[in-house]
């Protein structure tokens, strides 16, 4: 017999909307600012585990992968670039917004996120009217697909593996999560989703409000 789903947890890039901060983001970053991509990519890779698991702010990223140096642009402008990167994904957050409405599951998000992005993109995409739980790598404390990133996941849910429910558009976040007993889903698309859920035992509510 499958088990009843309590718990749903849904990344956010990729699946919800567009990536935080990702590499199409940082070579578009590096043309409009005149950075050396290579440069600012390796600085951007050893300084991203600290960045994404808390341990350094927005500002500190940034004076350890653009400002090691005077520019003719300022931190700000360089940080509304990054936020700009952000957009929804509508089609995606209204199958969310479908499950939620039923209100048989816990809803959570779990993604690999500093804090500063993962703030502002939780406004913006306005998860807080669907989400009950938002999980991130700067808060835990570990990046997925490290295992104790979703057993940290599972604790503050109050939640079984074999009853959740785990979405993400990476593999190898899904992989870990699977060996811990998850139900996974592999996201493709919104249609693809829908359909998955419902495969999956859960209802979506359709009806408007």
């Amino acid at each position: 017999m499958t088990p009843v789903l309590h718990n749903a947890f849904f990344d956010i890039g990729g699946v919800l909307g567009t990536n935080g901060w990702d590499r199409f983001h940082r070579k578009e970053a590096a043309e409009l600012f005149g950075l050396d991509l290579e440069d600012y990519t390796q600085r951007h890779d050893e300084a991203v585990p600290a960045w994404e698991e808390g341990l350094m702010t927005l500002d500190q990223y940034l004076d350890r992968t653009v400002f090691v140096r005077p520019r003719s642009f300022t931190p700000d402008e360089f940080k509304q670039f990054m936020y700009g990167r952000s957009k929804v994904f509508p089609d995606s957050l209204a199958v969310a917004r479908d499950l939620a409405k039923t209100g048989t599951v816990r809803m959570c998000t779990a993604s690999n996120e500093a804090d500063e992005l993962s703030r502002y993109r939780i406004r913006l995409f306005g998860l807080t009217d669907i989400f009950d739980t938002f999980l991130a790598s700067c808060w835990i404390g570990v990046r997925k697909p490290a295992a104790i990133f979703y057993e940290r996941a599972l604790a503050i849910a109050a939640g079984r593996p074999a009853e959740s429910l785990f979405v993400d558009d990476r593999e190898e976040n899904l992989v870990a999560a699977q060996a811990l007993g998850f139900h996974v889903i592999h996201f493709e698309s919104a249609d693809q989703l829908r359909r998955e859920l419902v495969a999956a035992g859960l209802e979506l509510n359709t009806q408007p409000g």
